[in-house]
């Protein structure tokens, strides 16, 4: 191991398996929030763009969040993203769809925590291309999944091509391949394969971990057990029934005064604030809890010396 990597910070451990603090957890987390809405912010300029049913417009940045993920702690950096969308995008921008919305957060995650997980060396290209296109793949794949099963079971009217037979399939099959292309790759791994080796090393000592070393457990990673792929099901079929939800026109908790409608554009900047704000907050109490478990393995050691 290199020196750099040694001087890196360093993560507590639990026999051999590396952990991390409250405080890095709380910093991951609200940094994944924060830089996924800011992005998301970004897209709400970008118009959408469509060829009669298909959508060709970006979906999302996957290189924001993927970066997030491939350096830090998988779960709560997969935790955070699509929630930071859901805080200062949808409830700020005053388009919340209430308990439908956690559709879009099981499956975001889902796709966010296994790509991680797969990214097990920052450095390589491969698995950093493999691991933005799983983002779209299991995100999209689970997304129309449940479209098409809204169609098969009479909850919503299918958009059909003039003269094509069971054309649901198909639009939601080229759409698929649009995604793969546009967001992840286009703006996905290419973005990434050069962001995340250039920022690996260099961005973790700052919140006082250490850099992903390939052979070495990841904090916060996905378990390779059967279970997991049992938990996994069971998120993207409870995903289903919430969309489910809105087809049954069952609105719980739904929020939306369009304020973008009303206000413009610039009010995009209210978002940006309650970024920047959050921020803010999140690292004052990330080093206020870093300053305080300083102090207790100072008082712990001097007590050693003592004894």
């Amino acid at each position: 191991m290199s020196t750099t990597y040694e001087r890196a910070g360093r993560v507590r451990t639990e026999g051999s398996k590396p952990t991390l603090s409250t405080p890095q957890k709380l910093m991951v987390f609200v940094l994944s929030m924060a830089l996924f809405g800011l992005a998301n912010i970004i897209l709400e300029i970008i118009p959408d763009v469509s060829l009669g049913p298909i959508d060709v417009s970006v979906s999302y940045f996957v290189f924001v969040p993927l970066t997030m993920v491939a350096l830090f702690s998988p779960f709560w950096a997969a935790l955070g993203a699509p929630l930071g969308e859901i805080v200062f995008v949808d409830l700020l921008m005053g388009d919340f769809s209430g308990l439908a919305e956690i559709e879009g957060f099981f499956q975001m995650f889902l796709a966010l925590f296994i790509a991680g997980s797969l990214i097990r060396d920052p450095r390589s290209k491969t698995q950093i291309w493999v691991g933005a296109i799983m983002v779209v793949v299991i995100d999209k794949f689970l997304s129309a999944a449940v479209d098409l099963t809204k169609v098969w079971v009479g909850l919503e009217d299918a958009e059909y091509v003039e003269g094509l037979p069971e054309s649901m399939l198909a639009i939601e099959s080229i759409g698929f391949g649009v995604d793969i292309v546009i967001s992840g790759i286009l703006f996905g791994a290419i973005p990434a394969m050069w962001l995340i080796p250039a920022l690996h090393g260099k961005i973790e000592p700052l919140m006082g971990m250490r850099p992903r070393v390939p052979g070495e457990p990841i904090p916060g990673e996905a378990p390779r057990a059967g279970w997991f792929v049992v938990v996994a099901v069971a998120i993207a079929i409870g995903s289903a029934f919430f969309a489910f939800l809105e087809s049954w026109d069952v609105e719980i908790g739904v929020f939306e005064p369009e304020f973008l409608e009303q206000y413009g554009m610039s009010f995009l900047w209210v978002g940006v604030g309650a970024i920047v704000l959050t921020t803010i907050i999140a690292f004052v109490a990330y080093r206020i809890g870093i300053r305080d478990k300083n102090t207790d393995q100072q008082v712990d050691n001097n007590d050693k010396v003592d004894a």
